[in-house]
């Protein structure tokens, strides 16, 4: 049974047991995609790199001729290393978005490949945290558990949906609704749901765009320490330069569908042994200052500006 018919069967089994309530909203998208990777473990003993990228190019457009195509991404070769943090920036329109969700599985690839080299599953948080209105917290949480199987055993989704909870420090909130929470409470409660699965690759577009700078700054935290506490690969999506050196091992400057530069990230080194706590600890730092003028000029030279 594919996850969309699970889903459907959900809703009516949701839309039944609200029936008491008058206020049950149309299906907003997911904003946590959980997909199972199809790799085979065996094969892949050893390797140190969770997900490689081969020459990878996606085009749009329906035309036959290559002037009607356009490339989203061109001939992209990226390895993503198990257990790192990568973060994809660049200008609107660059590819970052595309190359996440190829790596995702959720875009085909007009050529090249992506080859996942890890058993586990991946989670996809997107920018809107789009909760389903008419389930509890706990129970939006417990979602992913549901479409991954049809014969879930609902003692122990709870209970890792209680866990998952528990980790973003929401544990307080497990029976309100959506209607009940804060914008970054809403974000909490969608990093819970992509948790819950305990996914091996945690891909992230521009989760905090749409909050305000300390807020924003506090759940880069909370990510950290979830990072730290499972070693779960993360790629995320942003914009903002400071976002992209604090939370990442790598920063990956994409230009017109293309990769110009893969940076290694010095400032964060220390944050693999937990010994900062807080990004605005790092942003204090003389370091951060020199390579946050490194991107910047990256992307200057990527863009021809």
């Amino acid at each position: 049974m594919s996850w969309e018919t699970r889903f459907r069967l959900l809703r009516t089994s949701d839309s039944i047991e609200s029936s008491r309530r008058d206020d049950i909203l149309p299906t907003p998208p997911l904003s946590t995609v959980v997909l199972k990777s199809t790799s085979n473990p065996e094969t892949n003993a050893g390797t140190e790199n969770a997900v490689t990228v081969r020459h990878a190019t996606v085009e749009f457009g329906g035309g036959r001729r290559s002037r009607d195509r356009v490339k989203a991404i061109d001939n992209v070769d990226i390895p993503i290393r198990a257990g790192e943090r990568l973060a994809l920036v660049g200008q609107s329109g660059c590819g970052k978005t595309t190359l996440l969700r190829v790596v995702a599985g959720l875009q085909s690839l007009t050529s090249g490949q992506c080859e996942h080299h890890n058993p586990g599953s991946t989670s996809f948080v997107f920018q809107q945290p789009a909760l389903l209105p008419w389930r509890r917290v706990i129970r939006n949480v417990q979602l992913p558990l549901e479409l991954q199987s049809g014969n879930h055993n609902a003692v122990s989704a709870r209970d890792a949906a209680t866990a998952a909870l528990k980790e973003v420090e929401l544990s307080d909130a497990t029976r309100r609704f959506p209607y009940q929470l804060s914008g970054g409470m809403k974000m909490r409660v969608s990093i819970a749901r992509a948790l819950v699965t305990r996914p091996d690759l945690l891909l992230l577009d521009e989760p905090f765009a749409a909050l305000d700078d300390l807020l924003r700054t506090q759940l880069g935290e909370l990510v950290t320490r979830l990072w730290r506490a499972h070693r779960f690969t993360v790629v995320m999506v942003t914009h903002n330069i400071s976002e992209a050196i604090a939370l990442s091992d790598r920063i990956c400057v994409m230009h017109d569908g293309r990769i110009s530069s893969v940076l290694e990230n010095p400032v964060t080194q220390s944050q693999r042994d937990a010994s900062v706590e807080r990004s605005e600890d790092v942003r204090r730092t003389p370091e951060f200052a020199e390579f946050y003028g490194v991107v910047s000029d990256q992307l200057r030279e990527a863009a021809g500006t």
